[in-house]
């Protein structure tokens, strides 16, 4: 059984992150990669600094590449379970992970970076063009649908929030209320179209989208579609943990709370990226996971101080941190 400082659970940005400042920081880490990252429909990263307009998937080989580089291993596969367990060192505090129910590693640490999943409404059509003309986010997706005739879909409360933001980019904004109350009112005192009723479909012509159709059958004319959908957490591994995804206060969907240096409510379990934030971009994403790496391998750094004054006898004061932030409770909003 292979032994680890740290396992990183989940290997896209926030992961991958996770695992390059860990093996530059000299610590043994595996990083288990599913290979389903949440932006793998969308055609191209945004808004990342040094690296716009870059596809996810080689943006993800590129840092796969970069954990290796600097002795991190990658392992590709699915993580079943996860719970404490006696790691290879002998000192009986740890995890056991289970990747794919059958091959197990042992860490010190874990770290979750799972991501998230969003369910999109049955619409014929919606999912078929899901992060091409299909979109929820302005800043990943506004530049790119600029000026085009935008159908914000209102599934929830949230409809109004993302009429007005998109409304920045294109004057040319409707919103297909689709029977959510409150949001007509709402979106037509800020001078924004509304169009009643239940959506029925989005059309598409020639692979891309064309209008909306209304349950009555009417069909009006359109080339972006912008909707909110719910964040999910799929991560059944974390029962064995003592963790659970809880409502994220802005009635977004699913995360994990986490502190603000990543310290969930079990001690030795961090999470970093989506999970904990679902409405980080790629970038912010990865520079919370980099902080939840370089606090673990400041951990690491002081324990190995602490073992050395204890062998020795020495009386000498360890060095000052910072106190870290009180810890969440585990299976806790």
């Amino acid at each position: 059984m292979d032994d680890f400082d740290v396992i990183v659970i989940g290997g896209g940005a926030a992961g991958l992150s996770a695992g390059l400042m860990l093996a530059r920081a000299r610590v043994s880490v595996l990083v288990v990669d599913a290979g389903a990252p949440r932006n793998a429909p969308a055609g191209e990263v945004h808004g990342l600094f040094g690296r716009d307009g870059t596809p996810p998937g080689e943006l993800l080989a590129h840092g796969r590449e970069e954990v290796r580089g600097y002795g991190g291993r990658i392992c590709s596969g699915t993580v079943t379970d996860a719970r404490p367990g006696s790691t290879g060192d002998g000192t009986g505090t740890g995890f056991v992970v289970t990747v794919d129910g059958h091959r197990c590693f042992t860490a010190r640490r874990i770290v979750v970076a799972t991501g998230l999943v969003d369910d999109l409404p049955d619409i014929p059509g919606l999912r078929e063009r899901w992060g091409a003309e299909v979109v929820h986010c302005p800043f990943c997706h506004g530049w790119e649908v600029r000026d085009t005739a935008i159908a914000v879909l209102a599934l929830n409360a949230r409809a109004t929030h993302q009429a007005l933001l998109f409304h920045q980019w294109s004057p040319d904004v409707t919103v297909f209320v689709n029977d959510q109350p409150g949001v007509a009112e709402e979106v037509a005192a800020h001078g924004i179209r509304v169009v009643e009723g239940p959506v029925a479909a989005v059309e598409l012509r020639d692979r891309r989208v064309a209008g909306i159709r209304l349950a009555d059958g009417d069909v009006h004319e359109v080339e972006t579609v912008v909707i909110a959908p719910r964040s999910r957490i799929v991560a059944p591994f974390l029962d064995g943990l003592g963790l659970a995804p809880v409502e994220h206060p802005a009635g977004i969907g699913e995360y994990l709370p986490a502190d603000a240096q990543g310290r969930t409510g079990v001690p030795g379990v961090w999470a970093a990226g989506n999970v904990t934030d679902p409405s980080a971009q790629v970038g912010g994403a990865a520079a919370a996971a980099a902080l939840v790496a370089a606090q673990l391998a400041m951990e690491f750094a002081l324990e190995k101080v602490a073992q050395a004054e204890t062998s020795t006898g020495s009386r000498g004061r360890a060095p000052r941190v910072l106190s870290p932030s009180p810890r969440v409770s585990a299976r806790s909003a």
